[in-house]
């Protein structure tokens, strides 16, 4: 009998390619879908760049044809000159402070209304849960006279509460909490009640945290909702110490001599927060749009 003895080969780990793949070879239609992704990630960006150009080119040159596609200089005029004729520090306090108590309120309401549908049964639950995802495809231009009228009579027209408390409530962060809430264990739950842990503890301590990603997603689209809106805030706001940007840059444009040059600046600068909170949260709102199954 042969005492040879045969060691083990180490194992290989397939090597990652410029198309992380896993693949060692670059198929054709790697090399395919690569330059089919970048095409359409480049036409995507288009109008951003050509936001930001604009953003620094004279009313001249904005209205040049055809058009000019880099300013002749890049100095920050159209910036300076829109905060001096812009109540610019307003609106944009007023647009965050709307966004963050909106968002904040949207993501406490909405756990818990997804968490008393995941992990609670009672009777009539899924016709409830039903019942919220139907409200999904009532457009706000349906309901507006009836909000507009609660809102009203609550005597908070005008005000920034009437702006943030309307908007708290929405079906689908209710929808992608709740998705991601079922996959919590029940026995999880259970183990902290054997163990003494009250309701809102349980709920505090160990649910929330485990729905960190689903809670960023529904965080995200809450500001994009919050900072971009302008029919509500069209309505709400009636004097300018409300104004919103949206709605500022809105009746900016109703102006005699419209300055687009310094309307773009403006732009610009109204959607860098959300880029910036997009770039920061993108892994978070990865992992939570593929974690609560919505594609």
């Amino acid at each position: 009998m042969s005492s040879t003895t045969t060691e083990a080969a180490p194992e290989t780990l397939p090597g990652k390619t410029w198309t992380s793949t896993g693949k060692n070879n670059i198929t054709a239609t790697d090399a395919l879908r690569v330059v089919i992704l970048v095409t359409a990630a480049l036409v995507a960006l288009v109008p951003i760049v050509w936001l930001v150009l604009g953003s620094f080119k004279t009313p001249t040159e904005l209205s040049a044809r055809p058009p000019l596609l880099l300013p002749e200089s890049w100095g920050l005029s159209n910036y300076t000159d829109a905060l001096t004729r812009f109540d610019f520090t307003t609106y944009l306090f007023n647009s965050t402070v709307v966004t963050i108590a909106a968002t904040a309120l949207t993501l406490a309401i909405n756990s818990m209304a997804a968490y008393a549908l995941a992990k609670y049964n009672f009777r009539g639950k899924n016709g409830l849960f039903l019942l919220t995802l139907a409200t999904i495809m009532i457009p706000l231009q349906v309901i507006l006279i009836p909000v507009y009228q609660v809102v009203a009579s609550l005597g908070m027209v005008n005000t920034l509460w009437g702006l943030i408390i309307p908007a708290a409530a929405t079906p689908t962060g209710v929808f992608i909490l709740r998705q991601y809430m079922l996959s919590i264990p029940d026995e999880l739950i259970e183990a902290a009640r054997v163990d003494g842990s009250g309701e809102f503890r349980t709920f505090i301590q160990i649910v929330l945290p485990m729905c960190r990603p689903a809670l960023a997603v529904v965080a995200i689209l809450s500001i994009m909702w919050r900072w971009n809106d302008f029919l509500w805030p069209l309505v709400v706001a009636q004097s300018e110490t409300v104004y919103t940007l949206p709605v500022a840059l809105a009746r900016f444009t109703a102006e005699e001599t419209v300055p687009f040059n310094l309307i773009i600046a403006m732009s610009v600068v109204s959607i860098l927060p959300v880029i910036i909170l997009f770039l920061f949260f993108q892994r978070q709102i990865v992992t939570g749009i593929a974690n609560t199954g919505i594609k």
